[in-house]
């Protein structure tokens, strides 16, 4: 067994496949692992026997964080806390995912969404280090966003549903359904990877520079940015994901916002910048929340 300790299970739950690690206090990752998101009944066994079998090497957790796809429950009063509620993710629907971990390790868990997850990991670590108020975007397999006030993820009777709001459609765009199932022509239903794929049979990067899916795409962040500009005036607005490693697109997107605000926000100018941890925003917001978990 390592010398490590305290140690931190660490969980970023998406909706195609599950990270899995464990880590120092001192955001160090020991170890991590990859699991598909398949069924519950397949895909839960197989993270707790994952975290099992690090703990035995490690040492025992001093907290779990979970960062999950959702929507998801957190009202610790309720009885679906810890749960994946109403999901897009087939089969998901009312899962218990914090519970039974904290019933099996015995520590205590934090549960939040894995974009409130790396919104809380890039406040405090990454680019969001520094404002007041900070959000953070994913643009992949779904859409969501999470915000961070003063420190802590902005949470109402729920969370915020950041890709579930209707934009106005690009003018070239009109005819595309969306693919959301709930909503069909939301910004999920619009932008996300899915949504790209079924319009132009490719991913965003996969297209040339100049097609106009480029600009389509473009068009609807630079309404998101507008739309979060005006509701929360954060101090940036981080956008992550697959999507966004589409080279060029979020240059586009602030040059497209900046024309939506019409000079508007030009005292406080929107600031749309790639996530300040890459590709480990959304581990380490696990990390965060385990952390918050175990004060």
């Amino acid at each position: 067994m390592s010398t490590h300790s305290p140690v931190y299970g660490l969980i970023e739950a998406g909706g195609t496949k599950v990270v899995v690690g464990i880590a120092t206090p001192d955001r160090q990752i020991l170890d991590t692992g990859r699991i598909a998101t398949t069924t519950p009944a397949a895909t839960l066994p197989a993270i707790a026997a994952w975290l099992r079998e690090a703990s035995a090497r490690f040492g025992a957790f001093r907290a779990i964080g979970v960062a999950s796809f959702g929507p998801v429950g957190l009202d610790r009063a309720a009885a679906d806390w810890g749960s994946i509620t109403r999901t897009t993710k087939p089969g998901w629907n009312n899962t218990p995912f914090a519970p039974p971990l904290a019933t099996e390790f015995g520590c205590p868990v934090g549960f939040d969404t894995d974009v409130n997850g790396a919104a809380l990991a890039e406040a405090r670590w990454g680019a969001g280090a520094g404002h007041d108020v900070s959000v953070y975007v994913t643009i992949g397999t779904g859409i969501g966003g999470g915000a961070i006030v003063d420190g802590r993820p902005l949470h109402g009777r729920s969370h915020p549903e950041m890709g579930h709001f209707r934009p106005v459609r690009h003018a070239g765009d009109a005819d595309f359904a969306g693919v959301c199932p709930f909503h069909g022509d939301c910004l999920e239903g619009l932008a996300s990877g899915p949504a790209i794929i079924a319009r132009w049979g490719v991913s965003l990067s996969e297209l040339p520079a100049d097609h106009p899916g480029q600009d389509i795409i473009a068009h609807y962040l630079a309404q998101l940015a507008v739309t979060l500009q005006a509701l929360l005036s954060p101090g940036v607005i981080i956008l992550g994901g697959g999507v966004t490693a589409t080279p060029g697109l979020i240059e586009r997107a602030r040059s497209q916002a900046e024309i939506s605000a019409r000079g508007y926000f030009d005292s406080v100018p929107i600031n749309l910048v790639p996530p300040g941890l890459g590709t480990q925003s959304g581990l380490l917001g696990a990390l965060a929340l385990a952390q918050d978990a175990a004060l």
